[in-house]
């Protein structure tokens, strides 16, 4: 899975336009950086800059933001109504996906230790990225604000993790900065059948982790309880990581739960919409859809419709975008108003429409145009990328028998068997469709390197180690395709002794396909290793093809043997 971190860094400027846009550009010019909000607020003077990538991407870009915002926002003159301490005053690193809060928390060190070093930037780190317990929470390291940091700077208990021994001129202007990593914070709504907004209120005081103030007798309007120190008594709620009001919306004409699930591990999107429904009902209210404010990973959809497709006993090996679809409908995140994933997900918002048009370029196509392609004068695709579609298409076979299987009559209690049978199906058949214009990719890449210069001599090692590279590369290309294809096979068997009868041929054409498959691409991994000038590095290929291809033919004749069991008795 691709790692993609999301930053979502506070400066210190919400007026001047000409300001935010240049440290908006700084961020911006980081390859691989995506741009996806900038929100400024007057009365805060305050801007809020939302942008994703991969991880060295990000810290790249979150470092060159911060620079021009040292560059361009004097502290000494900076007033706004929310709390403060830096020209860049937050700046945390968020998982989205492939990476984990741990891994950002050592992302987020290293930039704030950087930071300080080549920008003299003081910076705390907090959150998951603090070093300190107490400094986990952020209110904590920004105490006192800009203007208690000379104090702060001088004793070494409060002094920043990254910062210099004594208040200086760079950090009079710049102040300092508070460098973390947290969860991904998910804004959520949910709509309720009522105006009322003492209930939803109430309601948001049953989940909410804080709970409400217990109160005599538990009633709503009785004497506040406090512990023999004075202080007050809390009745903690359902969810944690969660933080919820009520309030009533004009525009819609109904009163919601807002709520802030600020831990999406502790507390996923769909168990959060579980229990504000299950409180609503309990106080005689429905919870009748769900408005998400903001972005959000893909993964929290998709945990959210597996679970309501394992509710229903329905297989969760589907393609993705049904999967969406599921957790659209379960929630009700139409009901206000139309909900796009494309629009919603960081991931799609991520995506270039060319690049990925370009790399997926033979797979997007329509099977007749895939098939006209491949018989054009081009040596691309050929019988690599052939292969790999054959592997792809066997996959999909034993992915098919398996929810087949999966919603067969009489077979419910069997359901989860095969739907984690399809779900294995599914990746195996992405895995392989990548490899259908890889294989093509590894093509091109050689004839590319024909194309370098040759003048010097200089210039025909460089060339002619450039072609032994790639065409080992492209030796390897179809091993990836025999390595894939051969794990369709015990697919297939499974569902050809296991599966739904009625669906057993089906079973036997995956296994043809897939034995077909290895077959091919093993003639592609020899033709290609015979270009090599060196044929050492491509040995090892040549016998763990072979290897592949015995194993392979092995487990066909044990698919058709099964699938012949079925047709003939």
């Amino acid at each position: 899975m691709k790692q993609i971190v999301e930053c979502v860094p506070n400066y210190s400027e919400g007026r001047d336009r000409s300001v935010i846009d240049s440290i908006v550009a700084a961020i911006a010019t980081v390859e691989g950086v995506k741009v996806l909000d900038v929100d400024p607020g007057e009365a805060t003077n305050r801007t809020v800059v939302t942008f994703v990538g991969e991880p060295a991407a990000v810290c790249e870009a979150a470092f060159r933001g911060s620079a021009k915002a040292q560059e361009l926002i004097d502290m000494r003159r900076h007033h706004g109504a929310h709390p403060r301490s830096g020209a860049t005053d937050v700046l945390p690193l968020i998982p989205v996906s492939g990476i984990t809060l741990e891994e950002c928390a050592v992302l987020a060190r290293a930039l704030a230790k950087r930071m300080y070093e080549e920008l003299g930037i003081p910076c705390y780190c907090y959150e998951a990225a603090a070093f300190k317990p107490e400094r986990k929470n952020l209110a904590v390291c920004r105490a006192g604000e800009y203007e208690a940091l000379p104090e702060k700077i001088a004793d070494p208990a409060r002094r920043p993790d990254f910062g210099p021994a004594a208040y200086n001129d760079v950090v009079a202007r710049c102040g300092a900065s508070n460098v973390g990593a947290r969860n991904f914070l998910v804004a959520v709504n949910y709509n309720l059948n009522t105006t009322s907004t003492r209930r939803a209120m109430a309601i948001a005081f049953d989940v909410r982790e804080k709970g409400r103030k217990a109160r005599e007798g538990g009633s709503l309007t009785g004497k506040l309880l406090k512990d023999e120190k004075g202080e007050q008594i809390w009745i903690p709620g359902t969810l944690k990581g969660c933080k919820a009001i009520g309030w009533y919306i004009d525009e819609y004409g109904i009163a919601q739960v807002s709520m802030n699930i600020t831990d999406i591990d502790a507390t996923p999107l769909h168990v959060a919409y579980e229990e504000v429904s299950r409180a609503a009902a309990a106080r005689g209210l429905r919870v009748t859809g769900a408005e998400i404010v903001g972005l959000v990973p893909k993964k929290v959809l998709l945990e959210a419709g597996r679970f309501y497709l394992a509710k229903q006993k329905r297989s969760l090996g589907i393609d993705e975008s049904e999967i969406l679809k599921i957790a659209v409908k379960s929630m009700s995140l139409d009901d206000l108003k139309p909900f796009d994933p494309k629009e919603k997900v960081i991931e799609f918002l991520m995506e270039d429409p060319e690049e990925e048009a370009r790399k997926h370029r033979l797979v997007r196509m329509s099977t007749e145009g895939f098939a006209r392609e491949t018989a054009s004068e081009s040596p691309a695709p050929g019988g690599g990328s052939i292969s790999a579609y054959m592997g792809a298409l066997a996959a999909a076979l034993g992915t098919m028998v398996a929810n087949l299987s999966a919603h067969k009559r009489g077979w419910d209690d069997r359901w989860k068997e095969f739907s984690d049978v399809a779900e294995q199906g599914q990746a195996l058949m992405q895995e392989l469709l990548d490899l259908v214009d890889e294989d093509t990719a590894a093509f091109d890449r050689i004839m590319a390197c024909f194309g370098m210069p040759k003048g010097t001599e200089e210039e025909k090692a460089a060339r002619a180690a450039a072609i032994e590279d790639a065409t080992l590369y492209a030796a390897s290309v179809p091993l990836k395709t025999m390595e894939a294809s051969l794990k369709a096979l015990p697919l297939a068997l499974e569902m050809a002794q296991k599966g739904n009868p009625a669906s057993a041929s089906d079973a036997g054409v995956a296994a043809l396909a897939a034995r077909a498959a290895c077959r091919g691409a093993e003639l592609n991994v020899r033709i290609n290793a015979s270009g090599l000038k060196d044929p050492a590095p491509a040995r090892p290929l040549i016998a763990r093809a072979a290897e592949i291809l015995k194993e392979a033919e092995a487990l066909e004749a044990q698919v058709l043997d099964a699938v012949n069991h079925h047709i003939d008795e």
